[in-house]
């Protein structure tokens, strides 16, 4: 098996490479590296079955050649973050909408199997929790650019789905839910790396609202052992998974776990939303997947505990400052 990663070198990314290189698979990964990084793959290059072409994935040329010589296609590739989304919205629109087109429409030139990566902001500021894949979308005005990156997956899904009920493409959407772990950053608004880094640096955690609107973190590992898994599985062509935890936390909780566990001095301090990213900006105020049909389909079941997630991020963080 030859598997292709679009935003291969992220952080998402970079760990299905490991997963599937240590199956035997042949991998190669595409990347930018707007917001992946080279230290990411660094260690798989020595790996006689790891490639890697750092190039935008709306290069169609480069993209109809990578995609022919594959068995299968997992497209993470995308411009995440709330940060990057309030700040860069032209960039994120063009990126997810643009990118995943090229995507679908050459992997269809070739009928390779396309795994896509979606999230849970398609479900926007709905209080219908915990959310189910057939869910209705309750989403703010196009005025507030926080919406652009949702709307922007959204028609991701939609182009997949479209292929696959018209061109019969086999196709996959994975939304994902707070996946966390090692190599993550907190560049682009992450929670649980940037309240570790400012822990470990003993510096004033800063929580954006209230703190009480509530989360599930998902480690890495069982996120991309599950998005092996439904890539693997027939019966899942053409449906929709959530893909995550359903361990909630709320975020105030969160920073005091992360100052109790790095045993930090640092305080935490509420900032208004309009002050962290604009006048305005929206929230969701819980985010808790409904996980059944993916339990049910590949027996998606997280093996480590929020407490074990969140170890393994301080870790990370420990590690690379001594």
């Amino acid at each position: 098996m030859h598997a292709l990663i679009t935003g291969g070198a992220g952080f998402i990314g970079s760990h299905l490479a490991e997963l599937l290189l240590s199956k035997g698979q042949e991998v190669t990964v595409i990347d930018d590296l707007s917001t992946g990084s080279l230290d990411n793959i660094a260690h798989l290059t020595n790996n006689p079955n790891f490639h890697f072409a750092i190039e935008t994935i709306t290069n169609e040329t480069v993209m109809d050649r990578l995609i022919s010589d594959c068995d299968l296609l997992y497209h993470l590739a995308a411009a995440v973050g709330v940060k990057l989304v309030v700040h860069q919205p032209v960039h994120v629109i063009e990126t997810n909408i643009l990118g995943s087109e090229t995507v679908v429409r050459v992997a269809n030139r070739y009928r390779k199997r396309v795994v896509l990566a979606s999230t849970s902001e398609i479900y926007g500021k709905s209080e219908k929790t915990p959310f189910k894949e057939d869910d209705d979308r309750l989403l703010g005005p196009t005025t507030r650019s926080r919406w652009s990156y949702s709307c922007s997956k959204a028609v991701d899904e939609f182009l997949a789905l479209a292929y696959h009920k018209e061109k019969g493409l086999p196709t996959v959407i994975v939304r994902f839910f707070n996946v966390v772990g090692p190599r993550q950053t907190g560049r682009y608004g992450m929670v649980v790396p940037r309240f570790v880094h400012q822990a470990l640096a003993d510096k004033t955690i800063t929580v954006y609202g209230d703190g009480l609107q509530s989360r599930c973190f998902c480690h890495v590992k069982d996120a991309v052992r599950s998005v092996a898994a439904l890539a693997e599985c027939a019966e899942a062509n053409g449906q929709v998974f959530n893909l995550g935890s359903d361990e909630e936390i709320t975020i105030l909780d969160l920073a005091k776990k992360v100052v109790e566990m790095t045993e930090s001095k640092s305080k935490i301090k509420l900032i208004p939303y309009d002050e962290a990213y604009e006048e305005g900006f929206e929230d969701m105020r819980r985010r808790v997947p409904d996980i059944s049909k993916i339990r049910k389909v590949v027996a998606h079941k997280p093996e480590f505990s929020f407490e074990a997630t969140l170890q393994s991020v301080i870790d990370y963080f420990k590690a690379r400052h001594t």
